[in-house]
């Protein structure tokens, strides 16, 4: 009889690899024990955006998830903001290499934090023009999107503010601060070191120029063929906006002379000017 079970059981064994089992060698599992997820580069696993509120729409067009976590261990992350005005014409982007095991933790947290039990929307009624705080995770086979608006604003509030879930929301709160924080609690050896990210593709917006009389800016040339006036296609929702995608050669020739320009950098083509506005896009983004 134990022999008859151990054959059985080597049995299943052979039957589940060559059906490729989970954490196959195609990208559709985490390859370990665990919270299962995909391991794609293009892949994402988890992220936070927060976004919305009454905030100018050249920031809503450059606005771009604070934490974004791929299945190849590769988190990107926004990083600190210099408090100038006119600002860096492109955002401060970070990326970290986690393994496994750091995913793993993250997983988990993300799991305590309610992000693991289905779709969720907490609103906050009391207040307007705040920004909402969206957390998607791909675990298990399935995403799972949460949002709270004006997450961590509850301190600056007075008064009590019914029918808010104040249990999820601490939850929600303190996960998003653990995230800003990998070094502190991570696994020891699970995260690598902080690079700048460097996109292969650009979203860029063009708009007729509108100049500051008081802040009068050194222009830069448009480097790529053609008119900077007439590059992309007409945006359907805003009026005397274009969008278009750069990569390769023309993101090439494009990224040092941003990487100098600010928010209120003219760049000029044949005497004409126009304003840009530069939307880095993440691995699984593309288009505008």
């Amino acid at each position: 009889m134990k022999v008859k079970i151990a054959a059985f059981t080597v049995l299943v064994g052979l039957l589940l690899a060559a059906c490729g089992g989970v954490g196959d060698e195609d990208g559709s599992g985490s390859g370990s024990e665990g919270i299962d997820h995909s391991t794609g580069a293009e892949e994402l696993v988890l992220r936070v955006h927060s976004g919305g509120g009454f905030v100018p729409i050249e920031l809503t067009l450059q606005e771009i998830p604070g934490f974004s976590l791929f299945g190849d261990g590769r988190a990107i992350i926004t990083g600190p903001v210099i408090e100038i005005y006119p600002g860096p014409a492109l955002p401060n982007l970070q990326q970290i290499r986690l393994s496994e095991e750091g995913v793993q933790a993250i997983l988990e947290e993300a799991e305590r934090a309610g992000l693991l039990e289905g779709d969720a929307s907490y609103d906050y009624p009391c207040v307007t023009d705040l920004p909402t705080t969206t957390f998607t995770v791909t675990a298990e086979g399935r995403t799972h999107t949460v949002s709270a608006y004006a997450l961590g604003f509850e301190d600056q509030m007075t008064g009590d503010c019914p029918d808010v879930d104040v249990d999820a929301r601490a939850a929600l709160t303190e996960f998003w601060t653990k995230l800003g924080d990998l070094e502190s609690w991570l696994p020891e050896g699970s995260i690598g070191e902080t690079e700048p990210f460097v996109p292969e593709e650009m979203r860029l917006y063009v708009t007729p120029y509108r100049a500051d009389p008081e802040l009068e800016q050194e222009p830069i040339q448009w480097p790529l063929e053609g008119s900077p006036a007439e590059f992309g296609e007409p945006d359907q929702t805003l009026p005397d906006y274009r969008c278009g995608v750069v990569s390769a050669e023309d993101l090439d020739a494009l990224l040092p002379l941003a990487e100098d320009a600010n928010q209120l950098t003219p760049w000029t083509s044949d005497g004409e000017q126009v304003g840009l506005v530069f939307r880095p896009l993440l691995p699984d983004e593309h288009g505008c």
